[in-house]
C-alpha cells in the first residue's frame, strides 16, 4: 500500500470514467452510471461490448478521454473481478490517476479470487494510480454532488461536516444514513473494502486538510498496519475530533505462553491504540452517532476532569443524567454558594439548586438560570432536559439569550413527539447546539465530549527510556527477578539453590514461611507441572516438597523465596502484538481478568503517568482502593513498574515478553511474585 496520501483524483475528480456501463438498469454499471448523474465534473461511460459512442457510450478508456472535454481523473470498473486488472491497466493508459473497484470475488472467494486480487495490486503498485477496493459498495462527497455507490438512497445524503470512514460498504451507508436521520450532514463517507491500496489511514491523512470536514466516524475491522493507522490518527485528532467504533470484541488471539498475549486480543489492542491516538471509542453504532451529533458542533476546553451542569425542567429526567453522569465517571460538582444564591432568586424554594439545578417548568427565567450555571467556575459544559410544552420556554431563543460563556457548550434533551420536537431540535442545530431526543442520547454525547477533553489535556507522547541491558541466555525466575531490580521493580528475598543442602540452608537463612519453586528457565507455568509449593515453615516440610518438584519434573534446581503478605494481585506484561508492535497490559491477577476480559492496554513506550491511569479502566478498580480495608494503590509507583516494562520492549528488539504475575499489592507497596523474560529464539541460543 501507498504511503501518499493524496486522494485527490478519488474524491475530487475532474471527471470520471464507468467502465462496465451498462444498458440493462439492473446491471451495476447502469446503477453506477445512474448515481453518478449528479456529478457537476464530466461523466464518461463504457461498454466494450456494446458500444455506441453517439449516445456516449465508448469502447473503450482512452476513445472516452479522446472525447471528453475535462480530463477522466477517476474510473469505476464496474466489471467482474477477472476482467479488473486489464481494465485498470486500460484506464491508466488512458491518463485516470485514481479507480474504484465495487465487484467481489477475489481474495475472500479464495485461490482463484486472490489470482485476481494479486494481479490488481501488481498494477496499483507498478503505475502509482489510487485505488478503492476491490469488494465495496463505493464512496460519496455529496459537497460534490458525487455518488459512486451503487446504493441509491445515498444521492440523498445532505452535505455536511461528518466524514465516515468505514471498513465496510454496508457500514459507510448505515452510518451516513443515520447520522442524517440525527440531524447531520456528511462531507465524505467511504467503504475501504478489501483495501488492496487505499486503506482507512490513507483516508484520515486526506480528511486533515478537508475543509469540509469537522469531525470524522472510524469504523474499524480489521488492522494491516498498526504504525501507520496510529500515526494517521495522531495527525488527524490534533485538528478535528474521531469517533471510532470498533469491531471484534470476541477475537481472541492464541497466544500460548503467557496470559498477556491470550488477554491482548486484536479488538482490545486496537482499541486501546485508536484511543491513545486521540480517537473517542464507543461501543454501538447508536453512541457513534451520539457522539458525532455532539463532536461536529462543539468541544470542550482541555481539561483533566470537566465539570457538567445539570438544568433540567423536570426531575426524573435530571436525576437519569445525573446518574449515568455518575456511572461515566464525570463530575457533576456542587454549584459555588454566589451561584445557588443567584439561583435561589430566580427559582422556586422547593426546587433542587446545587447541581443538578432542577428548574420546575421553565418560565422566562430559564435563560438566566442556564446563564448562572455556565458561568460557574467548576463548569465546563451544560446538559438541558426539557419537554415540548405548550406556551412554555422556547429553548432555540433561551439557550440563544443565555449567553453563556464561548467555552462552555450547552447540549440540549428536548423529550416530546417528533413532530413537534423536531423542528427545536432541528433549529438548535442550526445554532451550533446538539440537540437529542432522550436523557441517554445527550449522555452518550457527553461521554464523548468529556473523553476528548481528556485526551486533549493529556496530549503528548511518550519518550523512550532505555532498559538496562538483559544477561545472555535463557533467564529463570531468579535471573529474571534480578533483572526487575534492575528496573526498580521490588522481589521477594529468595535464594537460588541448586541442591537440597542448599536450600535447607536458604530456609534457615530466610526463616519461614517460604515458597520453593522449581528453577528451569524452559518451564513457563511452574504450577502446571506441580512445581509450587508454597508456606513451607520447617525443614521436613522443606524435605516434602523439594521430593515432590523432582518426582513431578526431575528437577534438581530450586528457588526459595520468602512468602509475600496478603494482598490483591495484579498481571502485568508487556507483548510483541503482531500489527501494533510493543504494547503493555495490566488486568487482575488470578482468573479475574482471564473470565472477564477485564484488562487495559496501552501502545510502548507509554509514560508513568500514562500508565498510572490504566487501573481505573478496570471493572474491578474498586480492589485497588483500599477495599474493606485492604492495601491502596500508588498510581505513581504502578506507573513506573507499567512504564518500566514497556522500555524493556522498546530498548530490546530480541524481547517478545516479560510479564509479572502476580504483582502483588501490599500494604508496603507492589512486589513482583513471579517473572518470566521471553526473547527470540535465535537470541536464546547466542
Amino acid at each position: 500500500m501507498s504511503e501518499t496520501t493524496d486522494l485527490s483524483p478519488l474524491f475530487a475528480p475532474s471527471g470520471i470514467v464507468v467502465v462496465g456501463a451498462s444498458r440493462q438498469s439492473a446491471k451495476l454499471g447502469a446503477v453506477m452510471s445512474r448515481s453518478l448523474t449528479g456529478f457537476t465534473g464530466g461523466l464518461a461511460l463504457v461498454n466494450s461490448r456494446n458500444p455506441d459512442p453517439e449516445s456516449g457510450l465508448h469502447a473503450s478508456v482512452r476513445e472516452a478521454a479522446e472525447h471528453s472535454s475535462t480530463r477522466l481523473d477517476l474510473a469505476v470498473l464496474c466489471v467482474p473481478a477477472a476482467a479488473c486488472a486489464d481494465a485498470l491497466a486500460d484506464a491508466v493508459a488512458a491518463g485516470c490517476r485514481a479507480a474504484l473497484i465495487c465487484a467481489g470475488g477475489f481474495g475472500e472467494a479464495g485461490e482463484a479470487g486472490q489470482a485476481h486480487e494479486d494481479a490488481v495490486r501488481r498494477v496499483a503498485e507498478e503505475t502509482g494510480i489510487r485505488l478503492l477496493g476491490p469488494n465495496t459498495s463505493g464512496f460519496f462527497v455529496p459537497h460534490r454532488g458525487l455518488t459512486a455507490s451503487f446504493v441509491p438512497g445515498a444521492r440523498q445524503l445532505p452535505a455536511g461536516g461528518v466524514a465516515v470512514v468505514a471498513a465496510s460498504g454496508g457500514i459507510n451507508h448505515a452510518l451516513s444514513f443515520e447520522l442524517t436521520n440525527a440531524g447531520n450532514g456528511v462531507s465524505l463517507g467511504v467503504g475501504i473494502g478489501a483495501g488492496v491500496d487505499v486503506t482507512a489511514a490513507d483516508v484520515l491523512e486526506y480528511l486533515v486538510d478537508d475543509p469540509q470536514t469537522t469531525a470524522v466516524a472510524l469504523h474499524l475491522e480489521s488492522v494491516p498496519d498498526g504504525p501507520r493507522l496510529v500515526r494517521a490518527l495522531r495527525r488527524l485528532t490534533e485538528v478535528k475530533p474521531v469517533v471510532a467504533l470498533v469491531v471484534g470484541r470476541s477475537d481472541v488471539a492464541e497466544f500460548a505462553q503467557s496470559h498477556t498475549g491470550a488477554l491482548a486480543t486484536s479488538w482490545r489492542t486496537t482499541r486501546a491504540a485508536v484511543a491513545q491516538a486521540g480517537a473517542v471509542v464507543v461501543d454501538d453504532e447508536r453512541e457513534l452517532v451520539d457522539a458525532l451529533t455532539a463532536l461536529s458542533r462543539v468541544r470542550l476546553r482541555p481539561a483533566a476532569d470537566p465539570g457538567l451542569g445539570i438544568v433540567t425542567a423536570q426531575a426524573g429526567p435530571g436525576l437519569l443524567l445525573a446518574d449515568r453522569a455518575g456511572a461515566d465517571e464525570i463530575a457533576t460538582p456542587e454549584l459555588a454558594a454566589e451561584t445557588q444564591a443567584r439561583l435561589s432568586e430566580l427559582l422556586p424554594p422547593l426546587t433542587f439548586q446545587r447541581n443538578p439545578v432542577d428548574t420546575g417548568r421553565p418560565d422566562k427565567s430559564f435563560p438566566a438560570v442556564l446563564g448562572a450555571v455556565a458561568g460557574d467556575d467548576a463548569i465546563d459544559s451544560v446538559v438541558v432536559y426539557a419537554l415540548t410544552e405548550p406556551d412554555s420556554v422556547d429553548l432555540v431563543t433561551a439557550l440563544q439569550d443565555a449567553d453563556l460563556p464561548a467555552d462552555v457548550p450547552a447540549v440540549v434533551a428536548l423529550g416530546g413527539l417528533d413532530d413537534e420536537a423536531a423542528e427545536q431540535r432541528i433549529q438548535l442545530h442550526k445554532t451550533g447546539v446538539p440537540a437529542f431526543a432522550t436523557p441517554t442520547a445527550a449522555a452518550n454525547a457527553l461521554r464523548a465530549l468529556v473523553a476528548d477533553s481528556r485526551r486533549r489535556f493529556r496530549t503528548g507522547t511518550a519518550a523512550e527510556r532505555q532498559a538496562p541491558a538483559l544477561p545472555g541466555g535463557l533467564l529463570d525466575e531468579h535471573a529474571a527477578k534480578n533483572y526487575l531490580a534492575e528496573l526498580g521493580i521490588r522481589t521477594p528475598p529468595r535464594r537460588a539453590c541448586a541442591s537440597r543442602e542448599e536450600a535447607q540452608r536458604a530456609l534457615t537463612e530466610l526463616g519461614g514461611p517460604v515458597a520453593v519453586k522449581l528453577l528451569d528457565a524452559t518451564v513457563l507455568h511452574k504450577t502446571d507441572v506441580g512445581g509450587v509449593h508454597l508456606g513451607v515453615r520447617t525443614p521436613d516440610e522443606l524435605d516434602a516438597a523439594l521430593e515432590a518438584i523432582h518426582a513431578a519434573t526431575g528437577a534438581t534446581g530450586y528457588l526459595v523465596e520468602s512468602m509475600a503478605p496478603g494482598g490483591v494481585d495484579l498481571v502485568v506484561g508487556a507483548h510483541r502484538d503482531p500489527v501494533f508492535g510493543p504494547v503493555v497490559l495490566v488486568g487482575l491477577g488470578g482468573t479475574a481478568a482471564e473470565a472477564l476480559g477485564d484488562v487495559a492496554v496501552r501502545l510502548a513506550p507509554v509514560t508513568a503517568n500514562e500508565a498510572a491511569e490504566m487501573p481505573g479502566e478496570l471493572l474491578g478498580k474498586e480492589l485497588l482502593r483500599g477495599w474493606r480495608g485492604g492495601p491502596e494503590l500508588n498510581p505513581h509507583e504502578f506507573g513506573e513498574v507499567v512504564a518500566a516494562l514497556a522500555a524493556v520492549l522498546t530498548s530490546h528488539p530480541e524481547v517478545t515478553e516479560i510479564e509479572i504475575n502476580p504483582l502483588r499489592l501490599t500494604t508496603d507497596g507492589l512486589v513482583a511474585l513471579d517473572a518470566v523474560v521471553v526473547r527470540t529464539e535465535e537470541d536464546r541460543n547466542a
